[in-house]
């Protein structure tokens, strides 16, 4: 007699085979109980032949093909430099991502040595660096004046690509600080002199009162930069990039060099 092909069954949602190929309701019940108690390995069916559970639907659970759209391996695993590349990927970003493309998760340390990390916006990319803007006087910029080293991560989920950025901080010009301040939206320039950032609040409503405060100080005039609003510019040493692909087989490619000046070298690592 040949064997019995045991049939699939569903139980709460997932599809199972017993491998006893018994299709009684007892058998069932007991791979049930088993896929629920997470039990892996041979189980005994209630009709004493010897069975296993098997989840049909992990056997043959595969990763959504690929965008069309991804970036193929060689699109950046062959770059000979890194910015071009982030410049690439960060237009695509612009095109892809909902909002804030440019939202990149800044790290610093404290005098304490205790990491710290929170979200900013990119605001200039040049050959020199990655900008931002802050309040000094915050836990960022404190931090920064004791250390001024930092590290970055873009992570752009609609392209399935992660950006990381370490290096040497730098103070960008008064200059630079001023136009770029300027080119602020009015109420965010006054909220920057509103603001004491980073430091305890005692109500919304106090926060409210000192931006009508400075509303009225500057009336129609101009709102200049505040001395404790400056940008920061990290000088990156390393910029590695991460593909994802499937079955956590991911490509990731590291830029590195000894200084901020210095000549980029590249290797490829393990996902």
């Amino acid at each position: 007699m040949s064997p019995i092909s045991p049939r699939p069954f569903r139980h709460g949602g997932v599809r199972l085979r017993p491998l006893c190929g018994c299709h009684g309701p007892k058998c069932k019940a007991e791979a049930g109980k088993g896929l629920k108690n997470a039990v892996k390995g041979p189980l005994s069916a209630l009709c004493g032949r010897p069975t296993s559970l098997i989840d049909l639907a992990q056997l043959s659970q595969k990763r959504p093909a690929q965008d069309k759209t991804q970036p193929m391996t060689a699109d950046f695993i062959d770059a000979a430099e890194p910015f071009a590349l982030f410049e690439h990927w960060f237009a695509e970003a612009s095109a892809k991502e909902i909002n804030d493309p440019n939202a990149m998760c800044l790290a610093t340390v404290d005098q304490h040595g205790l990491p710290d990390a929170r979200m900013v916006l990119l605001k200039g990319l040049e050959p020199r660096g990655f900008v931002f803007y802050t309040n000094s006087e915050s836990a960022k910029g404190v931090e920064l004046s004791h250390n001024m080293k930092a590290a970055l991560i873009f992570h752009w989920k609609s392209l399935r690509r992660q950006v990381r950025v370490r290096g040497p901080v730098e103070m960008v010009t008064s200059q630079e600080a001023d136009a770029y301040f300027a080119s602020r939206p009015r109420d965010s320039r006054i909220g920057a002199w509103a603001s004491q950032q980073s430091r305890p609040l005692e109500t919304r409503f106090a926060l409210e009162k000192a931006v009508a405060r400075e509303a009225a100080r500057f009336g129609l005039g101009d709102v200049p930069r505040p001395p404790h609003w400056n940008g920061y510019r990290i000088r990156p040493v390393q910029i590695e990039f991460w593909h994802d692909r499937p079955f956590r087989l991911h490509d990731r490619v590291t830029f590195f060099r000894d200084a901020p000046d210095g000549e980029w070298r590249k290797e490829r690592l393990y996902p």
